[in-house]
């Protein structure tokens, strides 16, 4: 192996934590959105029984 070799590695290697990294915000994100949906939901439901 070869200096370019090594770094050729490095780079790639970086890329695809990189990538991990990018793909772990979008499942948190989507899992957020659904939660702050779900307690919407829940307050809704909640304020609808108060007012009766």
């Amino acid at each position: 192996m070869n200096v370019d070799d090594i770094v050729r590695a490095r780079v790639a290697e970086a890329k695809r934590k990189a990538e991990q990294r990018k793909r772990r915000r979008e499942e948190l994100a989507e899992r957020r959105k659904y939660g702050l949906q779900a307690r919407h939901a829940a307050k809704m439901r909640r304020w609808n029984k108060d007012q009766r």
